[in-house]
Formats: C-alpha cells, sequence, structure tokens
C-alpha cells in the first residue's frame, strides 16, 4: 500500500503523463491517496510559512481538503461542462484524484528550514503543482492541446484568486483601525 502511494507521488513529481493513463491510478484507494497528498501538501505549506510567521498547521491542513474540492469542482465545470473535447468524460471523482495526486510537489515545502528559502520554494513548488495539473488535466480529460488544459487551470486560479481576495479585502475593511 505504501509502496504505491509513494509511486504516485515520485510519477506526479517527475510530470509523468502516463500516471494520468494508468488504470490502477483510479482505483479503490486513490481517492484517499489524492486526498492525503492535499492534506500532507497543506501542511508542508504551513510548516514553510512558519518559518516567517506563526501559521496554524491543523487548520492548514483542513483548508487544503477545502481547496482540494473547490480546485476540484472549477476544474470538472471549466474542463468538462463549459470547454470540453470531443472526446472528454471524467467523472468528478477522477478530477478529484488528479487533482490531488497533481499537488505532489509541494511535498519539498516540508524541506524548508531557512526563512531566506521560503519564498523561493514555494513559488518554485507552486509552479510544478501547476505543471502537474496542466499535464494531469490534459491526460484525464483527453485534451488535445496543453494550452487548452493550462487555460482551464488559469481560469480556475483566477477565479479562486478573485474569491480569496474579496473575502480578505472584505476582512480588511471590516477590522476597526485604531
Amino acid at each position: 500500500m505504501f509502496e504505491y502511494f509513494s509511486k504516485v507521488i515520485i510519477r506526479s513529481i517527475r510530470l509523468d503523463k502516463s500516471l494520468y493513463k494508468d488504470p490502477n491510478t483510479f482505483g479503490e484507494l486513490s481517492l484517499y491517496y489524492a486526498g492525503l497528498i492535499m492534506v500532507l501538501d497543506g501542511i508542508a505549506g504551513a510548516i514553510a510559512l512558519s518559518t516567517l510567521y506563526k501559521t496554524n498547521i491543523i487548520f492548514s491542513g483542513v483548508t487544503a481538503l477545502l481547496s482540494w474540492m473547490v480546485w476540484g469542482t472549477l476544474i470538472y465545470v471549466i474542463g468538462i461542462k463549459l470547454f470540453p473535447d470531443p472526446d472528454t468524460n471524467a467523472s468528478f471523482k477522477k478530477i478529484l484524484i488528479t487533482v490531488g495526486f497533481a499537488h505532489a510537489p509541494g511535498l519539498f515545502r516540508f524541506f524548508v528550514f531557512m526563512p531566506s528559502l521560503v519564498v523561493p520554494i514555494v513559488f518554485l513548488t507552486q509552479f510544478w503543482i501547476f505543471a502537474s495539473l496542466i499535464i494531469g488535466v490534459r491526460e484525464t480529460l483527453n485534451f488535445k492541446s496543453n494550452f487548452k488544459s493550462a487555460g482551464v487551470i488559469i481560469i480556475a486560479f483566477l477565479i479562486i484568486s478573485i474569491v480569496s481576495l474579496s473575502f480578505v479585502m472584505d476582512k480588511i475593511n471590516t477590522m476597526s483601525i485604531n
């Protein structure tokens, strides 16, 4: 069981597109493995950022699960409902597994111990996750183009960013300044 889990992580980190065409990738335990990767990615991010300021590690793990659902939902709606290719046919479960596995590069954030490395490592791993998402979405949704897959990811990212920024700005506006 752990051997398969570690192979999935390694294949995702290597940006192995065959991971998403392998029938074993979407087996019974895959959804749990994808969720575990997301939680570990959230915890790794919290640990990395804790070198700069105090973070809540448990909250970060739970937030990562929420983020997983949001990414999965947006990719499903944008990639399957709004802009599908003729061969596009994937379940929501497959999208969730793809998104979870694509976050494996974020596990490198566990190795950030120096505050001066936090920002470069977080940015590097985030771009690596985006590359993994583009490859995973392309293969899972049977897109013919990396550009279309990248477009789906960018649209989802922009929606998440705008909603997140709106939430933060609303919280800032409601805070009383003394």
